[in-house]
């Protein structure tokens, strides 16, 4: 199985799902995504994995979201996507890809940590 997860390991709920990864027997390549971000191409990409708008990918909460004065329109998929590859502090956490299947990769996002389990099955 090959499964990469876009980890930040100060976050609780990412530690846990890597966790449930490594517990599963899987190596995952790890992605410390805050110290190297996905670029615009790869957001999307990622996006459309997952099956959701780039804006599904926003941590709303965030301070640096709140605060944003440069935030393109949020139905501007490739503009947020872009504005994503620098400000991954934003980008919701974890992602989990497997692209076991390379004609049908799949993704979740550990929100709760237990999706992950929908990837290992």
């Amino acid at each position: 199985m090959t499964i990469t997860i876009y980890h930040n390991p100060r976050c609780s709920k990412s530690r846990k799902t890597l966790e449930l990864i490594e517990n599963a027997g899987i190596s995952a390549e790890i992605v410390a995504y805050l110290d190297t971000p996905p670029d615009g191409p790869r957001v999307l990409e990622l996006a459309k994995l997952l099956e959701i708008p780039v804006n599904g990918l926003l941590r709303r909460g965030e301070a640096e979201f709140r605060e944003a004065s440069d935030l393109p329109d949020l139905d501007d998929d490739a503009g947020l996507a872009a504005w994503l590859s620098h400000h991954p502090r934003v980008i919701e956490r974890p992602i989990v890809v497997d692209t076991s299947n390379a004609a049908n990769p799949r993704a979740v996002i550990g929100r709760p940590p237990e999706n992950v389990l929908a990837l290992l099955a």
